[in-house]
């Protein structure tokens, strides 16, 4: 997920920003979330997200929700998203 954040100065700004989006969907949704790309940058971030899940559909379930959560920050903008699946 692609990010770009609005009003920051700093790192410090932008780890203020990033922090509560990371350890939030961690804690309410149960999955694994990283910034794993523009760590330099002040207005952009990558987050990579992952589940795993019994079902495909609970997987996009979980993931749908944790879509909404992200957006539901006034301070960042949603440039893209995109979803890999690994099925066995």
């Amino acid at each position: 997920m692609n990010l770009r954040l609005r009003c920051v100065h700093s790192l410090k700004e932008k780890r203020s920003v990033v922090r509560p989006i990371l350890d939030g969907a961690h804690r309410r949704f149960g999955v694994a979330v990283a910034e794993v790309g523009h760590q330099d940058s002040l207005r952009e971030a990558t987050l990579g997200m992952a589940t795993v899940s019994g079902s495909p559909r609970h997987a996009g379930e979980v993931l749908d929700e944790v879509e909404r959560f992200v957006w539901s920050f006034p301070e960042i903008e949603v440039v893209s998203c995109e979803r890999n699946w690994m099925e066995r």
